[in-house]
């Protein structure tokens, strides 16, 4: 499993010109599943996801962590993060899960998070989205297991 985390001061993702899903002050989040990814994969994820401390303190060190600060997360699937262009110009996907799997594990993931009183906001498994964001900082994190 891969996350790609970017802290925003907002994000938004759109289907067929409908906002689905949208925060202010948060994460957005890439997930990206692959064949022998796990819950307990998933699990080990979101714990770092909820405790990672990017956000800054009163001495501008960043110290807080999404709880900390009353953060929202936005969290869109994404398997092309399993992309692999190694051999040529054109990406293999062959390592990304099957779409029925990414999609349990997917969903697994964004309750996981709301467990740990965060507000989750998602765009549409296997959708064409558009997402917008305002990245702070910048600031982007990749976590992986």
């Amino acid at each position: 499993m891969k996350l790609v985390v970017q802290r925003v001061k907002e994000a938004s993702v759109k289907v067929n010109e409908e906002t689905v899903g949208e925060i202010g002050k948060g994460y957005m989040v890439l997930l990206g599943v692959t064949h022998n990814d796990t819950k307990e994969t998933a699990d080990y994820l979101v714990k770092k996801l909820c405790n990672l401390r990017v956000f800054e303190d009163e001495n501008g060190k960043m110290n807080f962590n999404i709880k900390q600060v009353n953060g929202k997360l936005l969290i869109v699937s994404q398997f092309t993060l399993y992309g692999n262009c190694k051999d040529g110009n054109r990406p293999s996907f062959i390592e990304a899960a099957k779409p029925e799997y990414a999609n349990e594990l997917y969903e697994y993931f964004c309750e996981k998070c709301k467990e740990n009183d965060i507000e989750v906001q998602k765009g549409i498994f296997g959708a064409h989205m558009e997402v917008s964001l305002i990245n702070d900082g910048p600031v982007t994190i990749m976590l992986e297991k």
